[in-house]
């Protein structure tokens, strides 16, 4: 197996990352365009406009919500698709490693259940496999074509949706290593307690004194996990709350002293709620991927074998099983 996370990603899937990708690209700017034809909307409302254009603009919102909602559709198949052929290939290549002689897996029961517990944790690196790409690439692509357009509609106002977000681009890198840390040990923690739990050659009153250490171990790591989770869920919520607030402030003086339109601060409130959530889903993706980067490690420590290395195929081919 490939020494790296990415590496696997691009040697398991290949050319699929490049049609996941467009996909990517195709929906976050039908994600964008409907902003424009929102504020356009509700300035033809408020000043009195044709009731046809408010009409057809209203159909043409409809429209483009369904592209979205299509693409969207599309997406989310194809990068499960990658995902689960993945699954597949590493199950298979499991399979393989754990029969043959020279493996550096245990034997005996022991060698068993560590070997359960790696093919059951292959299911989140098979899931990241789909969304390696094209998570960052939509969510980023998001970001950055809202921002732009609310900084072509009012600059001021945008410039404070930027600042809202900058403390988060430090705040989430810090904690999400203290997370990993803690999810890393409590792998190896849970992989000693399932070996000591079938291993009964030589169980007495200190194997379970240890395992009941484990146990506790296990308890007190998922706390801090659960502790630092939602501390920064916490942070990330208030900060979106407060650059809402600040806009609804500015834009509000605006319209009153009639430097802006009612259209504009409502796109702006669209805008970041837009942003909200592919910046959370950007930071659930870097949360995920440091995650899985270090199951990626134990499950590629776990297979190497003292034979060379094998090839390893792309999941377009047909077969299950690779091609030697």
């Amino acid at each position: 197996m490939p020494p790296s996370l990415f590496g696997f990603v691009i040697r398991v899937s290949g050319k699929h990352q490049i049609w996941i990708g467009l996909l990517a690209v195709l929906l976050f700017i039908a994600d964008t365009v409907p902003l424009e034809v929102q504020r356009r909307l509700v300035n033809s409302a408020v000043k009195g406009g044709d009731f046809k254009i408010v009409l057809m603009l209203a159909i043409l919102f409809a429209v483009l919500a369904l592209v979205q909602g299509l693409l969207k559709i599309g997406l989310n198949l194809y990068r499960n698709w990658a995902g689960e052929s993945a699954v597949r290939w590493l199950r298979n290549e499991i399979s393989r490693v754990a029969q043959q002689p020279d493996s550096v897996l245990p034997s005996g029961k022991a060698g068993g259940v560590e070997i359960a517990m790696v093919v059951a944790e292959v299911d989140p690196i098979g899931g990241f496999v789909g969304s390696s790409f094209s998570d960052p690439i939509l969510q980023s692509g998001v970001l950055i074509s809202v921002f732009g357009y609310l900084i072509y509609l009012q600059p001021l106002m945008a410039l404070v949706g930027i600042l809202v977000f900058l403390p988060q681009c430090f705040l989430v890198p810090w904690m999400q290593g203290a997370i990993n840390r803690r999810v890393g040990a409590r792998i190896w923690v849970l992989r000693k307690i399932s070996v000591m739990l079938v291993d009964t050659a030589e169980r007495d009153e200190s194997t379970n004194h240890s395992q009941s250490r484990r146990v506790d171990q296990v308890f007190r790591l998922n706390m801090s996990i659960y502790k630092l989770k939602f501390a920064l869920n916490f942070a990330m919520n208030w900060l979106s709350a407060l650059g809402t607030a600040v806009i609804l402030g500015i834009g509000g003086y605006l319209v009153v002293n009639g430097q802006t339109e009612i259209g504009t601060v409502v796109a702006f409130v669209s805008g970041l709620a837009k942003i909200n959530d592919p910046w959370g889903d950007l930071v659930n993706w870097y949360r995920d991927y440091r995650v899985i980067q270090a199951r990626y490690h134990l499950v590629a420590t776990a297979m190497r074998t003292v034979g060379a290395e094998e090839e390893v195929p792309d999941t377009s081919r047909p077969s299950s099983t690779p091609e030697r």
